[in-house]
């Protein structure tokens, strides 16, 4: 039988592991800091970098709507499978009428940030200058 190791007291631990210890919590908010955009960075983004996920998803859904149609329509010309093509069309169809709606859903989501974080840079200015003085 094996016994198991014996875990490091606290006075054992070296200096290091303490640190790191400390500085999860740090990183775990950096990193979660990082994915938002930050208040420092002003750049302007273009509407294709704005808007190309959603676009991305509703040419996706689109497309796949439309082989859906396809597959759908394909026992009235076909004799063979019929089956295979009357479960198949459907999902095709739901899918891609899914990612449709995500994606047109998404555009007015983010014009409604967009919009809010105008507000709100326009306030922070002005915050700033009224309180700079």
């Amino acid at each position: 039988m094996e016994i198991p190791p014996k875990s490091p007291d606290e006075s054992e631990k070296s200096p290091q592991s303490k640190d790191l210890l400390s500085s999860s919590n740090t990183a775990s908010t950096l990193c979660i800091s990082s994915r938002s955009e930050s208040v420092w960075t002003s750049t302007s983004r273009s509407k294709w970098e704005i808007y190309r996920k959603p676009l991305v998803v509703m040419a996706v859904g689109a497309g796949i709507f439309l082989v859906g149609i396809v597959i759908t329509s394909l026992p009235c010309f076909l004799d063979s499978n019929k089956g295979v093509y009357k479960m198949c069309g459907p999902a095709f169809l739901s899918l891609g009428l899914m990612l449709l709606v995500c994606g047109l859903v998404w555009v007015p989501i983010i014009r409604k940030k967009q919009k809010q974080r105008q507000k709100s840079q326009f306030l922070t200015s002005l915050k700033s200058f009224f309180f700079n003085r």
